[in-house]
Protein backbone atom coordinates (compact mmCIF):
# COMPACT_ATOMS: atom_id res chain seq x y z
CA UNK A 1 0.00 0.00 0.00
CA UNK A 2 1.47 3.40 -0.88
CA UNK A 3 1.95 5.65 1.85
CA UNK A 4 -0.35 8.16 1.58
CA UNK A 5 -2.71 7.04 -1.16
CA UNK A 6 -4.99 4.61 -2.12
CA UNK A 7 -7.26 3.08 -4.61
CA UNK A 8 -9.08 0.25 -3.77
CA UNK A 9 -10.22 -1.42 -6.61
CA UNK A 10 -8.62 -1.03 -10.22
CA UNK A 11 -12.04 0.37 -11.77
CA UNK A 12 -12.21 2.64 -9.41
CA UNK A 13 -11.87 6.33 -10.53
CA UNK A 14 -11.29 7.78 -6.93
CA UNK A 15 -8.46 7.54 -4.87
CA UNK A 16 -8.45 7.57 -1.32
CA UNK A 17 -5.91 9.84 0.67
CA UNK A 18 -4.72 8.15 3.93
CA UNK A 19 -2.99 12.04 5.47
CA UNK A 20 -4.25 15.54 4.50
CA UNK A 21 -2.85 17.78 1.43
CA UNK A 22 -2.49 21.04 1.15
CA UNK A 23 -4.40 23.05 -1.48
CA UNK A 24 -2.67 23.04 -4.83
CA UNK A 25 -0.36 19.92 -3.78
CA UNK A 26 0.24 17.58 -6.85
CA UNK A 27 0.49 13.81 -5.96
CA UNK A 28 1.67 10.82 -7.65
CA UNK A 29 -0.52 7.32 -7.63
CA UNK A 30 0.78 4.54 -10.33
CA UNK A 31 3.09 7.07 -12.00
CA UNK A 32 0.40 8.92 -12.60
CA UNK A 33 0.35 13.02 -11.40
CA UNK A 34 -3.01 14.80 -10.11
CA UNK A 35 -3.04 18.47 -9.12
CA UNK A 36 -5.17 18.95 -6.02
CA UNK A 37 -6.71 22.26 -6.67
CA UNK A 38 -8.55 22.41 -2.93
CA UNK A 39 -6.59 19.90 -1.11
CA UNK A 40 -7.27 16.84 0.37
CA UNK A 41 -8.16 15.54 4.03
CA UNK A 42 -7.12 12.38 5.16
CA UNK A 43 -10.06 9.35 4.70
CA UNK A 44 -11.52 11.77 1.97
CA UNK A 45 -11.47 10.91 -2.15
CA UNK A 46 -10.52 12.65 -5.28
CA UNK A 47 -11.49 11.60 -9.03
CA UNK A 48 -9.21 10.46 -10.90
CA UNK A 49 -10.76 11.67 -14.31
CA UNK A 50 -13.00 15.20 -14.93
CA UNK A 51 -16.75 14.26 -13.81
CA UNK A 52 -19.72 15.67 -15.94
CA UNK A 53 -23.49 15.93 -14.18
CA UNK A 54 -24.62 12.69 -14.39
CA UNK A 55 -21.44 10.71 -14.77
CA UNK A 56 -20.90 7.55 -12.44
CA UNK A 57 -18.66 7.63 -9.75
CA UNK A 58 -16.89 4.04 -9.00
CA UNK A 59 -15.40 2.78 -5.22
CA UNK A 60 -14.77 -0.65 -4.26
CA UNK A 61 -15.38 -1.24 -8.11
CA UNK A 62 -19.07 -0.60 -7.55
CA UNK A 63 -20.89 2.55 -8.74
CA UNK A 64 -21.54 5.21 -5.31
CA UNK A 65 -22.58 8.14 -6.72
CA UNK A 66 -23.45 9.97 -9.70
CA UNK A 67 -22.06 14.02 -10.16
CA UNK A 68 -24.51 16.91 -9.87
CA UNK A 69 -22.37 19.00 -10.93
CA UNK A 70 -18.71 19.82 -12.66
CA UNK A 71 -16.03 17.86 -10.98
CA UNK A 72 -12.55 18.54 -12.16
CA UNK A 73 -9.76 15.97 -12.06
CA UNK A 74 -8.15 15.86 -8.54
CA UNK A 75 -11.18 17.52 -6.49
CA UNK A 76 -12.87 16.11 -3.71
CA UNK A 77 -15.84 14.88 -4.06
CA UNK A 78 -18.93 15.97 -1.28
CA UNK A 79 -22.24 16.13 -0.74
CA UNK A 80 -22.46 19.24 -3.08
CA UNK A 81 -21.10 17.53 -6.03
CA UNK A 82 -22.37 13.98 -6.08
CA UNK A 83 -25.41 12.56 -4.98
CA UNK A 84 -26.14 8.54 -4.04
CA UNK A 85 -26.80 6.13 -7.07
CA UNK A 86 -26.17 2.46 -6.53
CA UNK A 87 -26.12 -0.02 -9.19
CA UNK A 88 -29.14 -2.49 -9.85
CA UNK A 89 -29.24 -5.81 -8.48
CA UNK A 90 -31.18 -9.20 -9.33
CA UNK A 91 -31.15 -12.98 -10.00
CA UNK A 92 -31.00 -11.80 -13.98
CA UNK A 93 -27.62 -10.34 -13.22
CA UNK A 94 -26.61 -13.27 -11.56
CA UNK A 95 -22.82 -14.15 -12.25
CA UNK A 96 -20.36 -17.18 -11.54
CA UNK A 97 -18.69 -16.64 -8.21
CA UNK A 98 -15.52 -18.94 -7.11
CA UNK A 99 -14.08 -18.64 -3.70
CA UNK A 100 -11.00 -19.60 -2.35
CA UNK A 101 -10.75 -19.99 1.70
CA UNK A 102 -8.26 -18.95 3.69
CA UNK A 103 -5.50 -21.49 4.94
CA UNK A 104 -6.67 -21.65 8.81
CA UNK A 105 -4.70 -24.38 9.23
CA UNK A 106 -2.87 -22.50 12.18
CA UNK A 107 -6.31 -22.61 14.18
CA UNK A 108 -7.54 -25.98 13.22
CA UNK A 109 -6.54 -27.43 17.11
CA UNK A 110 -7.13 -24.04 18.75
CA UNK A 111 -9.77 -24.29 21.40
CA UNK A 112 -11.33 -21.56 23.66
CA UNK A 113 -12.87 -22.23 27.54
CA UNK A 114 -16.32 -21.91 27.24
CA UNK A 115 -19.69 -23.04 28.84
CA UNK A 116 -21.08 -26.04 27.29
CA UNK A 117 -25.29 -26.33 27.25
CA UNK A 118 -27.68 -29.09 26.72
CA UNK A 119 -28.50 -28.31 23.42
CA UNK A 120 -24.77 -28.76 22.12
CA UNK A 121 -24.07 -24.53 21.77
CA UNK A 122 -20.96 -23.40 23.77
CA UNK A 123 -21.55 -19.53 25.79
CA UNK A 124 -17.95 -17.42 25.86
CA UNK A 125 -20.19 -15.83 29.11
CA UNK A 126 -22.19 -17.53 31.77
CA UNK A 127 -24.90 -15.19 32.49
CA UNK A 128 -28.40 -15.04 34.03
CA UNK A 129 -30.67 -12.78 32.78
CA UNK A 130 -33.85 -10.55 34.58
CA UNK A 131 -36.32 -9.18 31.81
CA UNK A 132 -39.32 -7.55 31.55
CA UNK A 133 -42.55 -8.90 29.46
CA UNK A 134 -43.96 -5.06 29.19
CA UNK A 135 -42.48 -1.45 30.52
CA UNK A 136 -44.94 -1.35 33.36
CA UNK A 137 -42.08 -3.94 34.76
CA UNK A 138 -39.11 -1.90 33.94
CA UNK A 139 -39.02 -0.22 37.53
CA UNK A 140 -39.18 -3.62 39.42
CA UNK A 141 -36.58 -4.97 37.01
CA UNK A 142 -34.36 -2.05 38.24
CA UNK A 143 -34.96 -2.41 42.01
CA UNK A 144 -33.62 -6.10 41.16
CA UNK A 145 -30.50 -4.65 39.67
CA UNK A 146 -29.56 -2.89 42.56
CA UNK A 147 -30.22 -5.21 45.15
CA UNK A 148 -28.56 -8.57 43.11
CA UNK A 149 -25.64 -6.42 41.80
CA UNK A 150 -24.48 -4.40 44.90
CA UNK A 151 -24.86 -7.47 47.13
CA UNK A 152 -23.14 -10.09 45.08
CA UNK A 153 -20.30 -7.87 43.63
CA UNK A 154 -21.34 -7.17 40.33
CA UNK A 155 -21.89 -3.12 40.91
CA UNK A 156 -19.99 -0.79 38.67
CA UNK A 157 -17.40 1.32 40.30
CA UNK A 158 -19.24 4.44 42.12
CA UNK A 159 -16.37 6.99 41.07
CA UNK A 160 -18.59 9.66 40.12
CA UNK A 161 -20.93 9.46 43.02
CA UNK A 162 -17.93 9.43 45.24
CA UNK A 163 -16.82 13.02 42.99
CA UNK A 164 -20.03 13.87 43.67
CA UNK A 165 -19.83 13.44 47.66
CA UNK A 166 -16.70 14.73 47.43
CA UNK A 167 -17.69 18.21 46.09
CA UNK A 168 -21.04 18.93 47.91
CA UNK A 169 -18.38 17.92 51.21
CA UNK A 170 -16.05 21.08 50.14
CA UNK A 171 -19.41 22.84 49.49
CA UNK A 172 -20.92 22.87 52.59
CA UNK A 173 -18.05 23.69 54.15
CA UNK A 174 -17.50 26.65 51.96
CA UNK A 175 -14.73 25.82 49.82
CA UNK A 176 -16.53 27.01 46.29
CA UNK A 177 -12.71 28.45 45.65
CA UNK A 178 -11.32 24.76 45.99
CA UNK A 179 -13.76 23.40 43.88
CA UNK A 180 -13.39 25.97 40.78
CA UNK A 181 -9.70 24.87 40.48
CA UNK A 182 -10.23 21.21 40.13
CA UNK A 183 -9.10 19.24 36.94
CA UNK A 184 -11.46 16.83 36.73
CA UNK A 185 -10.51 15.87 32.85
CA UNK A 186 -7.64 13.57 34.27
CA UNK A 187 -7.22 10.18 35.05
CA UNK A 188 -8.22 9.20 38.69
CA UNK A 189 -4.95 8.42 38.97
CA UNK A 190 -3.98 11.93 38.60
CA UNK A 191 -6.57 13.27 40.15
CA UNK A 192 -5.51 13.21 44.04
CA UNK A 193 -8.05 16.15 45.03
CA UNK A 194 -11.03 13.12 45.23
CA UNK A 195 -9.97 11.14 48.11
CA UNK A 196 -13.23 9.23 49.53
CA UNK A 197 -13.62 5.59 48.80
CA UNK A 198 -16.22 4.23 47.25
CA UNK A 199 -18.41 1.66 49.33
CA UNK A 200 -17.16 -2.06 49.21
CA UNK A 201 -20.19 -3.71 47.85
CA UNK A 202 -20.35 -1.48 45.77
CA UNK A 203 -17.06 -1.63 43.70
CA UNK A 204 -18.05 -4.26 41.73
CA UNK A 205 -14.76 -6.46 42.54
CA UNK A 206 -13.90 -7.24 45.75
CA UNK A 207 -16.54 -9.73 46.74
CA UNK A 208 -18.30 -12.01 43.83
CA UNK A 209 -19.64 -15.36 45.84
CA UNK A 210 -20.40 -17.11 42.67
CA UNK A 211 -17.27 -17.62 40.90
CA UNK A 212 -18.69 -19.28 37.70
CA UNK A 213 -21.42 -16.63 37.03
CA UNK A 214 -19.91 -13.86 35.07
CA UNK A 215 -22.73 -11.83 36.10
CA UNK A 216 -26.39 -11.20 36.10
CA UNK A 217 -27.98 -8.68 33.21
CA UNK A 218 -30.62 -6.80 33.49
CA UNK A 219 -32.94 -5.46 30.29
CA UNK A 220 -35.62 -2.79 29.99
CA UNK A 221 -37.37 -1.84 27.14
CA UNK A 222 -40.49 0.20 25.90
CA UNK A 223 -42.32 -2.76 24.65
CA UNK A 224 -45.01 -5.25 25.04
CA UNK A 225 -48.18 -3.23 24.99
CA UNK A 226 -49.47 -0.46 23.58
CA UNK A 227 -48.23 -0.83 20.06
CA UNK A 228 -49.02 -2.72 17.39
CA UNK A 229 -48.99 -6.53 17.80
CA UNK A 230 -46.89 -7.21 15.25
CA UNK A 231 -44.11 -5.37 17.08
CA UNK A 232 -45.07 -7.17 20.16
CA UNK A 233 -44.95 -10.90 18.69
CA UNK A 234 -41.65 -9.41 17.73
CA UNK A 235 -39.97 -8.72 21.23
CA UNK A 236 -41.44 -11.95 22.08
CA UNK A 237 -39.70 -13.48 19.79
CA UNK A 238 -36.57 -10.87 20.41
CA UNK A 239 -37.07 -11.88 23.97
CA UNK A 240 -36.85 -15.78 23.65
CA UNK A 241 -33.81 -15.58 21.62
CA UNK A 242 -31.88 -13.89 24.27
CA UNK A 243 -32.71 -16.82 26.83
CA UNK A 244 -31.50 -19.11 23.77
CA UNK A 245 -28.52 -17.38 23.12
CA UNK A 246 -25.61 -19.66 24.69
CA UNK A 247 -24.40 -17.04 26.49
CA UNK A 248 -27.67 -17.36 28.94
CA UNK A 249 -27.84 -19.82 31.54
CA UNK A 250 -31.47 -19.65 32.73
CA UNK A 251 -34.01 -16.39 33.32
CA UNK A 252 -36.41 -14.67 35.55
CA UNK A 253 -39.68 -12.95 33.71
CA UNK A 254 -41.93 -10.27 35.13
CA UNK A 255 -45.21 -9.81 33.69
CA UNK A 256 -47.65 -7.04 35.06
CA UNK A 257 -50.62 -9.89 33.73
CA UNK A 258 -52.74 -7.17 31.35
CA UNK A 259 -49.98 -6.74 28.48
CA UNK A 260 -50.23 -8.06 24.70
CA UNK A 261 -46.96 -9.88 25.59
CA UNK A 262 -48.04 -12.94 27.54
CA UNK A 263 -45.96 -14.99 29.94
CA UNK A 264 -47.62 -18.10 27.96
CA UNK A 265 -46.25 -16.53 24.61
CA UNK A 266 -42.71 -16.37 25.61
CA UNK A 267 -42.57 -19.73 27.19
CA UNK A 268 -43.96 -21.12 23.74
CA UNK A 269 -41.60 -19.17 21.58
CA UNK A 270 -38.37 -20.11 23.71
CA UNK A 271 -39.10 -23.66 22.97
CA UNK A 272 -40.70 -23.58 19.51
CA UNK A 273 -36.99 -21.98 18.90
CA UNK A 274 -34.79 -24.54 21.34
CA UNK A 275 -36.68 -27.51 21.79
CA UNK A 276 -33.47 -28.68 23.59
CA UNK A 277 -32.76 -25.13 25.26
CA UNK A 278 -33.81 -27.37 28.57
CA UNK A 279 -32.96 -23.47 31.07
CA UNK A 280 -34.54 -22.54 34.00
CA UNK A 281 -37.66 -20.06 32.89
CA UNK A 282 -39.02 -18.70 36.31
CA UNK A 283 -42.08 -16.83 35.47
CA UNK A 284 -43.50 -14.04 38.13
CA UNK A 285 -47.16 -11.95 37.73
CA UNK A 286 -47.00 -8.49 39.16
CA UNK A 287 -51.61 -8.63 38.71
CA UNK A 288 -51.84 -11.53 41.35
CA UNK A 289 -50.59 -9.99 44.15
CA UNK A 290 -48.23 -7.68 45.74
CA UNK A 291 -45.47 -6.29 44.39
CA UNK A 292 -43.69 -7.24 47.98
CA UNK A 293 -44.99 -10.66 47.05
CA UNK A 294 -43.78 -10.81 43.48
CA UNK A 295 -40.05 -9.74 44.53
CA UNK A 296 -39.48 -11.53 47.30
CA UNK A 297 -40.30 -14.61 45.49
CA UNK A 298 -38.29 -13.65 42.07
CA UNK A 299 -35.32 -12.80 44.67
CA UNK A 300 -35.68 -15.95 46.25
CA UNK A 301 -36.27 -18.26 42.97
CA UNK A 302 -34.01 -16.80 41.20
CA UNK A 303 -30.76 -16.82 44.23
CA UNK A 304 -31.62 -20.53 44.73
CA UNK A 305 -30.64 -20.83 40.47
CA UNK A 306 -27.77 -19.23 40.64
CA UNK A 307 -26.43 -21.42 43.48
CA UNK A 308 -26.96 -24.06 40.70
CA UNK A 309 -25.50 -22.17 37.26
CA UNK A 310 -22.73 -21.26 39.43
CA UNK A 311 -21.99 -25.20 39.23
CA UNK A 312 -21.20 -25.11 35.50
CA UNK A 313 -17.60 -24.62 34.81
CA UNK A 314 -15.31 -23.74 31.51
CA UNK A 315 -14.43 -26.43 29.43
CA UNK A 316 -12.45 -26.75 26.48
CA UNK A 317 -14.32 -26.01 23.17
CA UNK A 318 -13.68 -26.04 19.25
CA UNK A 319 -13.49 -22.62 17.50
CA UNK A 320 -16.70 -24.05 15.06
CA UNK A 321 -19.06 -23.35 18.42
CA UNK A 322 -18.06 -19.47 17.91
CA UNK A 323 -21.04 -17.44 16.64
CA UNK A 324 -19.82 -13.70 15.94
CA UNK A 325 -21.50 -10.72 14.78
CA UNK A 326 -20.18 -8.44 12.41
CA UNK A 327 -20.93 -4.53 13.21
CA UNK A 328 -20.04 -1.14 11.94
CA UNK A 329 -20.34 2.15 13.78
CA UNK A 330 -18.84 5.89 13.98
CA UNK A 331 -17.72 4.37 10.85
CA UNK A 332 -14.99 6.60 8.83
CA UNK A 333 -13.17 7.07 5.42
CA UNK A 334 -10.48 4.54 6.92
CA UNK A 335 -13.50 1.67 7.88
CA UNK A 336 -13.95 0.07 4.50
CA UNK A 337 -9.68 -0.49 4.16
CA UNK A 338 -8.81 -1.25 7.63
CA UNK A 339 -11.21 -2.74 10.16
CA UNK A 340 -14.03 -4.10 8.16
CA UNK A 341 -12.05 -5.80 5.53
CA UNK A 342 -10.10 -7.50 8.67
CA UNK A 343 -12.82 -8.76 10.44
CA UNK A 344 -13.83 -9.89 7.26
CA UNK A 345 -10.77 -11.95 6.99
CA UNK A 346 -11.65 -13.14 10.15
CA UNK A 347 -14.90 -13.96 9.25
CA UNK A 348 -13.40 -16.04 6.37
CA UNK A 349 -11.29 -18.00 8.27
CA UNK A 350 -13.55 -18.71 11.28
CA UNK A 351 -15.78 -19.72 8.51
CA UNK A 352 -13.44 -22.62 7.19
CA UNK A 353 -13.06 -23.45 10.61
CA UNK A 354 -16.91 -24.34 10.75
CA UNK A 355 -17.93 -21.46 12.83
CA UNK A 356 -20.50 -19.14 12.18
CA UNK A 357 -20.34 -15.23 11.24
CA UNK A 358 -23.37 -12.93 10.71
CA UNK A 359 -23.68 -9.88 9.12
CA UNK A 360 -26.19 -7.36 9.75
CA UNK A 361 -27.47 -3.70 9.12
CA UNK A 362 -29.03 -4.09 5.85
CA UNK A 363 -29.51 -0.46 5.01
CA UNK A 364 -25.55 -0.28 5.02
CA UNK A 365 -25.67 -3.00 1.78
CA UNK A 366 -26.90 -0.99 -0.39
CA UNK A 367 -24.92 -0.71 -3.41
CA UNK A 368 -23.74 -4.39 -2.28
CA UNK A 369 -26.56 -6.43 -3.31
CA UNK A 370 -25.64 -7.93 -6.20
CA UNK A 371 -21.83 -9.14 -4.58
CA UNK A 372 -23.94 -10.94 -1.92
CA UNK A 373 -27.10 -12.48 -4.43
CA UNK A 374 -23.79 -13.89 -6.72
CA UNK A 375 -22.38 -15.56 -3.27
CA UNK A 376 -25.56 -16.90 -2.74
CA UNK A 377 -25.95 -20.79 -2.52
CA UNK A 378 -29.40 -20.63 -4.55
CA UNK A 379 -32.27 -18.80 -5.75
CA UNK A 380 -34.41 -19.25 -3.13
CA UNK A 381 -31.98 -17.15 -0.61
CA UNK A 382 -31.33 -14.46 -2.96
CA UNK A 383 -35.43 -14.14 -3.37
CA UNK A 384 -34.88 -13.91 0.58
CA UNK A 385 -32.54 -11.30 0.90
CA UNK A 386 -34.11 -9.32 -2.35
CA UNK A 387 -37.36 -9.02 -0.65
CA UNK A 388 -36.26 -8.46 2.51
CA UNK A 389 -34.29 -5.35 1.47
CA UNK A 390 -37.01 -3.93 -1.08
CA UNK A 391 -39.31 -4.62 1.41
CA UNK A 392 -37.43 -2.82 4.29
CA UNK A 393 -36.79 0.32 1.66
CA UNK A 394 -40.19 0.62 0.99
CA UNK A 395 -40.88 0.88 4.61
CA UNK A 396 -38.41 3.45 5.69
CA UNK A 397 -39.45 5.33 2.34
CA UNK A 398 -43.03 5.38 3.17
CA UNK A 399 -42.01 6.99 6.96
CA UNK A 400 -40.45 10.01 4.76
CA UNK A 401 -36.93 8.27 4.21
CA UNK A 402 -34.46 6.26 2.30
CA UNK A 403 -31.61 3.91 2.56
CA UNK A 404 -29.47 7.10 0.67
CA UNK A 405 -30.34 8.94 4.06
CA UNK A 406 -28.39 6.70 6.06
CA UNK A 407 -24.90 8.30 6.61
CA UNK A 408 -24.63 10.33 9.53
CA UNK A 409 -23.04 13.49 9.97
CA UNK A 410 -20.36 12.28 11.46
CA UNK A 411 -19.58 9.61 8.90
CA UNK A 412 -20.03 12.49 6.29
CA UNK A 413 -17.66 14.41 7.85
CA UNK A 414 -15.03 11.73 8.33
CA UNK A 415 -15.53 10.46 4.05
CA UNK A 416 -18.30 8.59 3.88
CA UNK A 417 -20.43 11.27 1.13
CA UNK A 418 -23.12 8.64 -0.19
CA UNK A 419 -25.08 5.67 1.59
CA UNK A 420 -23.11 3.37 -1.32
CA UNK A 421 -19.91 4.20 -0.41
CA UNK A 422 -20.64 3.84 3.52
CA UNK A 423 -22.39 0.21 2.42
CA UNK A 424 -19.43 -0.80 0.37
CA UNK A 425 -17.12 -0.68 3.10
CA UNK A 426 -19.51 -1.58 5.08
CA UNK A 427 -20.18 -5.18 2.93
CA UNK A 428 -16.04 -6.03 3.78
CA UNK A 429 -17.20 -7.30 7.00
CA UNK A 430 -18.52 -10.10 5.93
CA UNK A 431 -14.94 -11.25 3.70
CA UNK A 432 -15.13 -13.03 0.55
CA UNK A 433 -17.06 -16.65 1.39
CA UNK A 434 -20.38 -17.89 -0.14
CA UNK A 435 -22.89 -16.85 2.20
CA UNK A 436 -24.69 -19.99 3.89
CA UNK A 437 -28.29 -18.60 5.03
CA UNK A 438 -30.51 -15.61 4.88
CA UNK A 439 -32.39 -14.84 7.85
CA UNK A 440 -35.13 -12.23 9.03
CA UNK A 441 -35.07 -10.09 12.25
CA UNK A 442 -34.76 -12.98 15.35
CA UNK A 443 -34.43 -15.89 13.41
CA UNK A 444 -31.59 -18.02 15.36
CA UNK A 445 -28.70 -18.51 13.13
CA UNK A 446 -27.97 -22.08 12.59
CA UNK A 447 -25.65 -22.38 9.20
CA UNK A 448 -21.83 -22.72 9.78
CA UNK A 449 -20.07 -19.82 7.65
CA UNK A 450 -21.32 -16.09 6.63
CA UNK A 451 -25.24 -15.86 7.64
CA UNK A 452 -27.04 -12.56 6.54
CA UNK A 453 -29.10 -10.84 9.70
CA UNK A 454 -31.90 -8.22 8.84
CA UNK A 455 -31.32 -5.73 11.17
CA UNK A 456 -31.26 -1.80 11.25
CA UNK A 457 -28.09 0.24 10.38
CA UNK A 458 -28.53 1.69 14.35
CA UNK A 459 -25.42 0.57 16.45
CA UNK A 460 -27.91 -0.65 19.31
CA UNK A 461 -30.78 -2.22 17.06
CA UNK A 462 -28.20 -4.00 15.23
CA UNK A 463 -26.11 -5.47 18.15
CA UNK A 464 -29.29 -6.35 20.01
CA UNK A 465 -30.15 -8.59 17.03
CA UNK A 466 -27.47 -10.15 16.43
CA UNK A 467 -27.60 -11.28 19.91
CA UNK A 468 -30.96 -12.64 20.07
CA UNK A 469 -30.06 -14.59 17.04
CA UNK A 470 -27.02 -16.44 18.88
CA UNK A 471 -24.09 -14.21 18.71
CA UNK A 472 -21.67 -15.08 21.70
CA UNK A 473 -19.39 -12.50 20.60
CA UNK A 474 -19.77 -9.58 18.22
CA UNK A 475 -17.01 -7.35 16.65
CA UNK A 476 -17.91 -3.93 16.26
CA UNK A 477 -15.18 -1.39 14.02
CA UNK A 478 -14.95 2.20 14.49
CA UNK A 479 -13.48 5.24 13.27
CA UNK A 480 -14.98 8.07 15.26
CA UNK A 481 -15.72 6.13 18.52
CA UNK A 482 -18.43 4.31 20.28
CA UNK A 483 -19.06 3.25 23.72
CA UNK A 484 -21.51 0.90 22.45
CA UNK A 485 -21.95 -2.41 24.13
CA UNK A 486 -24.50 -5.45 24.64
CA UNK A 487 -25.99 -7.15 28.21
CA UNK A 488 -25.00 -10.66 26.91
CA UNK A 489 -22.33 -10.54 23.97
CA UNK A 490 -19.42 -9.40 24.36
CA UNK A 491 -18.83 -6.68 22.08
CA UNK A 492 -15.07 -5.84 20.92
CA UNK A 493 -14.65 -2.46 20.02
CA UNK A 494 -12.05 -2.34 17.06
CA UNK A 495 -10.33 1.05 15.86
CA UNK A 496 -9.85 1.67 12.39
CA UNK A 497 -7.03 4.37 12.94
CA UNK A 498 -4.65 4.43 15.88
CA UNK A 499 -5.30 7.86 16.79
CA UNK A 500 -8.84 6.92 17.71
CA UNK A 501 -7.34 3.96 19.84
CA UNK A 502 -4.84 6.39 21.58
CA UNK A 503 -7.72 9.29 21.90
CA UNK A 504 -10.11 6.33 23.63
CA UNK A 505 -8.10 4.01 25.08
CA UNK A 506 -10.91 3.30 27.57
CA UNK A 507 -13.59 2.67 24.73
CA UNK A 508 -11.24 0.85 22.08
CA UNK A 509 -10.38 -3.06 22.60
CA UNK A 510 -8.38 -3.51 19.37
CA UNK A 511 -6.46 -1.30 16.82
CA UNK A 512 -6.69 -2.05 12.77
CA UNK A 513 -4.91 1.42 12.60
CA UNK A 514 -1.55 -0.66 11.35
CA UNK A 515 -3.22 -2.09 8.31
CA UNK A 516 -3.52 1.94 7.29
CA UNK A 517 0.36 2.64 8.51
CA UNK A 518 1.59 -0.37 6.43
CA UNK A 519 2.58 -1.92 9.17
CA UNK A 520 0.56 -5.04 9.09
CA UNK A 521 -1.60 -6.52 6.19
CA UNK A 522 -5.63 -7.26 6.45
CA UNK A 523 -4.94 -11.03 6.43
CA UNK A 524 -2.10 -10.76 9.39
CA UNK A 525 -4.61 -8.09 11.26
CA UNK A 526 -7.35 -10.39 10.92
CA UNK A 527 -5.16 -13.12 12.37
CA UNK A 528 -3.83 -11.32 15.12
CA UNK A 529 -8.05 -10.04 16.07
CA UNK A 530 -8.87 -14.09 16.12
CA UNK A 531 -6.29 -14.87 18.00
CA UNK A 532 -6.87 -11.99 20.67
CA UNK A 533 -10.43 -13.27 20.52
CA UNK A 534 -9.62 -16.89 22.18
CA UNK A 535 -8.35 -15.52 25.47
CA UNK A 536 -11.23 -13.13 24.99
CA UNK A 537 -14.08 -16.54 24.41
CA UNK A 538 -12.51 -17.85 27.55
CA UNK A 539 -12.54 -15.14 29.99
CA UNK A 540 -9.28 -13.87 30.16
CA UNK A 541 -10.16 -10.67 29.77
CA UNK A 542 -13.07 -8.51 29.18
CA UNK A 543 -13.74 -5.72 27.04
CA UNK A 544 -14.09 -2.33 27.60
CA UNK A 545 -17.56 -2.40 27.02
CA UNK A 546 -17.94 -5.26 29.77
CA UNK A 547 -15.79 -3.22 32.27
CA UNK A 548 -17.89 0.05 31.70
CA UNK A 549 -21.15 -2.34 31.95
CA UNK A 550 -22.46 -0.68 28.57
CA UNK A 551 -25.43 -3.47 28.52
CA UNK A 552 -27.20 -1.48 25.49
CA UNK A 553 -30.41 -3.39 24.56
CA UNK A 554 -33.11 -1.28 21.99
CA UNK A 555 -35.79 -3.43 20.18
CA UNK A 556 -36.35 -2.96 16.70
CA UNK A 557 -40.14 -1.64 15.45
CA UNK A 558 -39.92 -2.79 11.89
CA UNK A 559 -39.83 0.00 9.38
CA UNK A 560 -39.48 2.75 11.38
CA UNK A 561 -36.01 2.88 12.29
CA UNK A 562 -32.94 2.84 9.90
Amino acid sequence: MPDSLLKIHPDDNVIVALTNFPAGATVTYNGQPYLLPNGVTAKHKFVTEARQPGDPVYMYGVTVGRATQFIQQGEVITTFNLRHEADPYGLAQRQPYTYLPPDASAFAERTFMGYHRPDGRVGTRNYWLVIPLVFCENRNVMILKDAFEHELGYAQSDQYRTQVRELLHLYQHGQLDVIKKMEPFVSPEQNKTLHLESDVAGSGTLRRPFQHIDGIKFLTHEMGCGGTRQDSAALCSLLAGYINNPNVAGATVLSLGCQHLQSDMLEKEVRRQNPHGKKPLLMYEQQAGTEYELMTQAIKDTFLHLIEINKIERKPAPLSALCVGLKCGGSDGFSGISANPAIGYLSDLLGTLGGRTVLAEFPELCGAEQNLIDRMPDDQRAEKFMNLMQTYAAQAEAAGSGFDMNPSPGNIKDGLITDAIKSAGAARKGGLALIADVLDYTEPITAPGLNLLCTPGNDVEATTGMAGSGANLILFTTGLGTPTGNPISPVVKISTNTTLKNRMPDVIDFDSGPVIDGQQTIEQNGVALLDWLIGLASGTYLTKAEQLGQDDFIPWKRGVSL
